[in-house]
């Protein structure tokens, strides 16, 4: 054992980990972290491993083929060692195990579909569910709602931290904008409406990545004016206990509707008999236990709000937009994209790809 070393006990050294960590990552994260380590602390703890300063790569790998052997998903395995190597980069930081210990750890590969989640609503099928409810429940909750999952391929905890006051639908709204965002005058006013201002809020809105998730989000007018509408006609007067006016909010429960509100009214939109349509998987929706509260996502047409983000990110790749302007849009790296969002259809996608033919053959070339 290196003389460098600080003895380190692994449950200390997960929790040091998780404390160092909350500083940039969000909850949902820390939680998955923990998760994951607690299986490794506890697999250490049952082969008599107290001191990480111990610890070796052949422990590692013993640790690596146990989990393999125990038959779960590859794509767990990935995510459960490439946390570790994470975690055992910081006890390097801190003198608890040894130099190089973390590289040692050799995730498994995955194909892009054992990486991903490839569940997405198609445009098709968004563009029939806006139809309708622009037709028979024009400013709505629920047509709010999927307007802005769709035209923005926002996450879920986006949709969740937006208020009021976070949307800037024309001129007369940028006056409050200085009150919320660092900008200077000059910006304000060269700059054009309809937006939507995604807030980061610790500890009662949090994004996924924080700060670095805070952005404006042009919106198409059409799309603004569904906001709008809702707004001024059918959004409840609630005020949240942190004195803010949220913009998804309900009159039952006074107050900004949850996460798992705003994911059932996804399940609920998407759930083909809810529109007066049959039941393309033969079940008697008077008895379907998919419209029973709370179970809609046993409906196997439903959608939860992430097949959204999904589909519309294909959608907006399908339509031309690049990765990097992409990317800015919906808070998300070209490779994460590459990785977890896009999901085309080759035969769509070649589609979009022959506007660019022209430029392949120059003026006056023969065939």
């Amino acid at each position: 054992m290196s003389a460098e070393l600080e003895s380190l006990a692994p449950r200390d050294a997960m929790e040091m980990w998780i404390d160092h960590a909350s500083a940039e990552r969000s909850e949902q994260t820390l939680q998955s972290y923990a998760y994951r380590v607690r299986t490794f602390v506890e697999w250490c703890e049952s082969e008599g491993i107290d001191d990480l300063n111990d610890l070796s790569g052949r422990d590692i790998y013993r640790f690596d083929s146990k989990r393999r052997g125990e038959g779960i998903a590859l794509a767990t395995v990935n995510n459960l060692m490439g946390t570790l190597r994470l975690f055992l980069r910081f006890c390097e930081t801190i003198d608890g195990v040894r130099d190089g210990l973390a590289e040692t750890i050799d995730p498994p590969s995955l194909r892009k579909a054992e990486r991903g989640d490839s569940e997405k609503l198609e445009p098709e099928r968004a563009e029939r569910l806006l139809e309708t409810l622009h037709r028979y429940e024009f400013g709505s909750f629920d047509h709010a709602l999927l307007a802005l999952a769709w035209h923005t391929g926002l996450r879920l905890g986006g949709l969740h931290a937006l208020d009021v006051e976070d949307c800037y639908l024309d001129e007369a709204d940028l006056e409050r904008l200085p009150h919320r965002v660092e900008v200077s005058e000059e910006v304000v006013e060269n700059l054009e409406t309809p937006f939507v201002w995604v807030p980061h809020h610790e500890g009662s809105t949090p994004l996924k990545n924080q700060r670095d998730g805070e952005r404006a989000v042009a919106l198409h007018p059409e799309f603004a004016r569904v906001v709008r509408a809702y707004i001024e006609v059918n959004r409840p007067d609630v005020t949240d206990e942190d004195g803010r006016r949220p913009l998804f909010c309900t009159s039952k429960g006074g107050t900004r509707a949850s996460k798992g509100t705003l994911r059932r009214h996804v399940y609920i939109m998407t759930q083909p008999c809810r529109f007066g349509g049959g039941c393309p998987h033969g079940r008697d929706p008077e008895a379907c236990v998919a419209r029973q509260h709370g179970r809609e996502a046993q409906c196997p047409s439903s959608k939860k709000p992430h097949a959204i983000r999904t589909g519309a990110i294909t959608h907006h790749l399908d339509q031309g937009w690049s990765k990097t302007d992409l990317g800015a849009r919906v808070n998300a790296t070209a490779e994460v994209i590459d990785t977890h969002y896009d999901w085309p259809d080759k035969i769509r996608r070649m589609q979009a790809r022959r506007s660019l033919l022209g430029s392949l053959v120059e003026d006056g070339d023969g065939a």
